[in-house]
């Protein structure tokens, strides 16, 4: 529940429909996602990936010949999230699924706090 609360707070919408499952693995110091997101009509795919690559510490790590996708070893002691497995959810043309994994202490709270005011807070120019 601490996912869902997290998310409707965050994003501002106390009635927004989502669901979370969190499981525990033994990893250093990252965490994996699934996302799955539905949207009111079909989302392109193509889209998603062009959203994602200009999302500043964001990053698409995909190799689909070599079934290569984000791991935590991937992630860990760096900031940015790597993406990957972004596809339509076969049982919703609706929704799209996406894989990724972040480095919990490098990319978490205090970070996003950070990251957040230095876009709201004007430039020192002096």
């Amino acid at each position: 529940m601490k996912m869902v609360n997290e998310t409707r707070k965050i994003l501002g919408d106390p009635d927004l429909s989502l669901t979370a499952t969190c499981v525990r693995v033994p990893v250093f110091r990252a965490h994996s996602e699934s996302v799955n997101i539905e949207f009111t009509k079909p989302f392109p795919v193509k889209e998603a990936y062009e959203i994602l690559e200009a999302a500043p510490g964001v990053e698409i790590l995909e190799d689909l010949e070599k079934n290569r996708f984000p791991m935590p070893q991937d992630v860990t002691g760096r900031d940015p999230i790597s993406v990957g497995r972004i596809r339509r959810d076969i049982s919703n043309p609706n929704a799209l699924e996406l894989w990724l994994c972040g480095d919990q202490i490098r990319k978490g709270a205090a970070l996003n706090a950070v990251q957040i005011a230095e876009l709201l807070l004007p430039k020192n120019h002096e």
